[in-house]
């Protein structure tokens, strides 16, 4: 069995006429659906996996540096009932840099922090609010309105928290945040040749504290 305190590394084939590459280095798969793409802003070394749809068409979209977005994973604005006017209202959507969102997740906050890990097959509920340095567990459900504290790993349906997290998580996340983009990068520019090239990544699912 493996040591689950160490993170699934696992290599990954990536055909580079499948990406669409920005000046900003966001690396964007062509099979993503970007809704109102005049509302997203992606600030840089963000990547994007095949068939994730942001709906920028509803509200504005910000994503922070260094931030991968798993394959079909559906990033949407969250609605509000404003009571007086009787309407429906979607709100601005920010995640910020240095964030890990897994496979299959459906991303429904109005903020997550700096330093957070989405696992795979998640549910974040309508107006969630993620802080700073926090970790969701795969197959993990919000409801509408939790705010996740920092330093907590949360799992379960509904989330409740599941174990405290070391101070060391921001720095383990920022440079393993970093070692994704860098790494798809350096296979780009080293292959210049290959219509395809093997690029080993992590989802770091699991974090080993720095002693």
């Amino acid at each position: 069995m493996a040591d689950e305190t160490f993170p699934i590394v696992q290599q990954v084939s990536y055909d580079r006429s499948k990406f669409i590459s920005t000046s900003s280095g966001n690396k964007i798969y062509r099979e993503t659906v970007l809704c109102g793409s005049q509302n997203i802003i992606l600030q840089g070394k963000t990547i994007v996996e095949a068939d994730c749809i942001i709906r920028g068409d509803l509200a504005n979209v910000k994503v922070g540096r260094f931030t991968l977005i798993g394959e079909g994973t559906v990033i949407r604005p969250a609605a509000k009932l404003v009571q007086d006017k009787g309407e429906v209202v979607f709100l601005p959507l920010t995640i910020d840099e240095h964030v890990t969102i897994g496979k299959r997740c459906l991303i429904n906050a109005t903020v997550i922090g700096k330093f957070v890990v989405i696992g795979n097959n998640c549910v974040i509920g309508r107006q969630c609010v993620l802080n700073d340095c926090c970790k969701i567990a795969d197959n993990t459900v919000l409801p509408p309105g939790t705010e996740v504290p920092s330093f907590v790993e949360v799992s379960g349906t509904p989330g409740v928290v599941s174990a405290e997290l070391p101070e060391s998580f921001k720095d383990i996340q920022k440079e393993r945040a970093k070692s994704v983009g860098f790494c798809i990068v350096s296979c780009l520019l080293s292959l210049e040749t290959d219509d395809s090239f093997m690029c080993r990544r992590s989802y770091y699912t699991n974090f080993v504290p720095l002693v």
